[in-house]
């Protein structure tokens, strides 16, 4: 049985992508093929997502923003959208879903505090689809 692949996707790939694709990596290990890209990719990840990811033990150094690979897309089982500002052009073969993440700065919540919301949003996430993945 070959490996399942999901590529998470967001418009900077500098935030929420890069959250998911470290999140489902620490969740899944080598179980599950993982990659992020962004549809319009920024210069850099977002610190404050860095910083509230290693409060969970994951690491992004090294991790840059980096567009949709349309082989790549191809090859994919799933394509995860985070938001509803980033969209991909739906193409036969992966499975599409979209996350409406949690958005805490339309509550006034912003800073490290909105990011580990935003984190603790995608984490359930991410668990409940390496859960799908996995059996």
């Amino acid at each position: 049985m070959s490996t399942p692949s999901v590529l998470f996707v967001c418009v900077k790939n500098g935030g929420k992508s890069q959250m998911a694709a470290g999140l489902m990596r620490t969740a899944a290990g080598d179980t599950v093929e993982v990659h992020s890209a962004g549809t319009k990719p920024g210069s850099a990840v977002n610190a404050l997502s860095a910083e509230s990811l290693l409060e969970v033990g994951v690491d992004l150094a090294g991790e840059q923003p980096k567009p949709i690979d349309p082989d790549l897309l191809a090859r994919m089982d799933y394509v995860i959208t985070l938001g509803s500002e980033a969209t991909v052009d739906r193409i036969d073969g992966p499975r599409f879903e979209n996350w409406d993440t949690d958005e805490p700065s339309e509550r006034g919540i912003d800073g490290i505090e909105r990011m580990r919301l935003v984190r603790d949003d995608i984490a359930a996430r991410v668990d409940d689809l390496a859960a799908r993945l996995q059996h």
